[in-house]
């Protein structure tokens, strides 16, 4: 992924949780730096990925790119914009 390459090749993904119509939702978010969580390194071709310590590992995590004037990287998890 030329996005994350571009700015260092490290890609760190964890959850985050908010309230729609009375239920939690939990999706992903990025960044090319780690923040205050804790995480692990995970298999990926072409960049290092970190997945959030508390996550397991999914299946398969899909990246892709977004945003017109600022770009940003989008993960989804089995193929869902939200955990299940």
């Amino acid at each position: 992924m030329k996005l994350v390459q571009d700015q260092g090749g490290k890609l760190y993904v964890w959850a985050k949780s908010t309230r729609c119509c009375g239920a939690a939702l939990i999706y992903l978010e990025t960044s090319t730096e780690p923040g205050e969580r804790r995480f692990r390194r995970v298999s990926a071709d072409g960049i290092e990925l970190y997945l959030d310590e508390r996550l397991r590992e999914p299946d398969e995590l899909e990246l892709d790119v977004g945003g017109r004037s600022r770009k940003h990287v989008h993960a989804y998890w089995e193929g869902c914009a939200y955990i299940v």
